[in-house]
């Protein structure tokens, strides 16, 4: 029973895909809605993310530091563990689940309320594609969510740099060394590829448990929860599924 149940909400997904590009909003109202939604998205996250980003780089370059304790092991190891772990999975994934929790919860409180209030079927009533009104400019406005990525590698670099420099680890040469070593640019394009899906599953999972929510606002508290879980769930598989077909050969 409980698998039957699971099939038809990922069909209802699916199909909630479909009904977001159908009957169109008219740009003139879309814009002002994608131009909020990037203020409530993607501005009103970067503080939270240029905070964890920073000091969890910063971490990173501690812990390696402390773990080289042979004195043969050179001390550009340093900058390029901290290269390679923010720039594979701190920055896209562990952001992506802690936005899983900032913006899912945001957009699945706001869509669940929009939903109790009976302004979602004020909306249908009207003849306007609620679907397309209210996910839609999430989509549009989460195509920046890359910009954010980009910014917390930056950072995670940064703290990393400054946490070995200052922390009395290595020199900075050392360090800088260490994020030149054995580049590869294809891992930014992996990074990003990641982010690009991670923004998508961001804008639609919670999206859909606030629209198809039943109940009252007790409901849309636990609609919250449930759509962090699966967001979170989703991101993870998808990071190993991308990981498994760009990473391997």
């Amino acid at each position: 029973m409980m698998l039957v149940r699971y099939l038809s909400q990922i069909g209802k997904y699916f199909l909630m895909w479909k009904e977001i590009f159908n009957k169109p909003t008219k740009w003139s109202v879309m814009r002002s809605l994608i131009f909020k939604e990037i203020d409530d998205l993607i501005i009103g996250s970067l503080g939270i993310v240029a905070f964890i980003s920073f000091f969890v780089g910063g971490v990173v370059a501690i812990q390696t530091a402390l773990n080289l304790t042979n004195p043969l092991i050179p001390k550009y190891l340093i900058g390029f563990a901290t290269r390679q772990s923010v720039i594979l999975e701190f920055a896209p994934t562990f952001i992506s689940i802690i936005m899983a929790g900032k913006m899912g919860s945001f957009i699945t409180s706001s869509i669940g309320t929009m939903r109790v209030t009976e302004q979602i079927d004020a909306l249908e009533v009207m003849g306007v594609n609620s679907l397309n009104y209210l996910v839609f400019p999430k989509l549009i406005a989460l195509q920046l969510y890359p910009f954010v990525i980009g910014i917390s590698m930056f950072l995670g670099i940064l703290g990393g740099w400054i946490a070995a420099v200052y922390g009395g680890f290595g020199s900075s040469a050392e360090f800088i060394g260490g994020l030149q070593k054995e580049f590869i640019p294809f891992h930014i394009a992996y990074a990003f590829i990641k982010t690009f899906v991670f923004a998508l599953l961001l804008a639609t999972i919670p999206s859909f448990h606030g629209y198809y929510m039943k109940g009252g606002a007790l409901e849309v508290g636990k609609a919250s929860t449930v759509s962090f879980v699966w967001t979170s769930v989703m991101i993870i598989t998808m990071n190993y599924i991308l990981t498994q077909l760009l990473l391997t050969t």
